[in-house]
């Protein structure tokens, strides 16, 4: 059973990098927004209150978390729109896995992901900016920005399959503006008023921004948060799975 899940999410997995070829200027801007944040806060808004160290440095890990976070409106519209063409009832007719159109979906979500991330740290570096955590380090903080971005990808799903309308889309998409800008990307909890900075110490972005900072070896990491950028989006992840999956096995009930 297992085998047959793999394989049909891997088939699924396929289609959806083939839209990619379909659909080039999504794909590019998906890519190039977060760039252009980077260097949008790091040369004309400049700030990074309360940062001792060099502010890219800091500006850096934050901004690939804040990546990790945006961008699930493509997931979104994707899915809403197959809801809205019968596409998934066409394949829930046919002999494949429960789940396995969101699992090939996320995958597909997850290369980009990495893609983007890649991007993004090719361009820091052209910038001037270094990981100095020794190459366990950064691997270790990748590992972490896509643990939290597969458990971002969960959310966007569940919410795509909750809003069921591509024009709804646009309106869940805005929650996620607060989950990115009330988080420590762009400068420290400490320099915010007290109630700010503890709702922004609390986000999960947060958690993920330092404890990456840290692995990077940057200012402003502190190494007990590497355990919370860690079961922060296990947890949910272990929510939002089970939801979606429950959801879209639920479709033509």
């Amino acid at each position: 059973m297992s085998t047959y899940a793999l394989t049909d999410s891997w088939t699924m997995t396929r289609r959806e990098l083939a839209h990619w070829a379909r659909q080039p200027v999504q794909v590019l801007v998906g890519l190039v927004f977060p760039v252009m944040l980077l260097l949008m806060f790091a040369y004309l808004v400049g700030g990074g209150r309360g940062v001792n160290g060099d502010y890219v440095d800091y500006l850096v890990p934050g901004m690939l978390a804040l990546t990790m976070a945006f961008g699930l409106e493509g997931t979104m519209l994707s899915v809403t729109q197959d809801l809205n063409k019968g596409v998934i009832d066409r394949f829930r007719s046919m002999p494949m896995a429960n789940g396995a159109v969101l699992v090939g979906r996320s995958v597909a979500d997850m290369l980009q992901s990495a893609l983007g991330l890649a991007v993004i740290i090719a361009v820091a570096c052209a910038l001037g900016w270094r990981a100095h955590g020794g190459v366990s380090g950064f691997l270790g903080a990748v590992g972490l920005l896509l643990l939290f971005r597969f458990a971002m990808l969960w959310i966007g799903i569940h919410l795509a399959m909750v809003a069921g309308r591509p024009e709804m889309v646009q309106a869940v998409q805005i929650l996620v503006w607060p989950v990115g800008f009330l988080s420590n990307a762009f400068a420290t909890p400490q320099s915010m008023p007290g109630w700010l900075g503890t709702v922004v110490e609390w986000n999960p972005m947060s958690q993920t921004a330092t404890a990456v900072r840290e692995l990077f070896g940057g200012p402003g990491g502190e190494p007990g948060h590497v355990w919370a950028a860690v079961v922060w989006p296990v947890a949910l992840v272990a929510v939002f799975f089970p939801l979606a999956v429950r959801r879209f096995g639920a479709l033509s009930k």
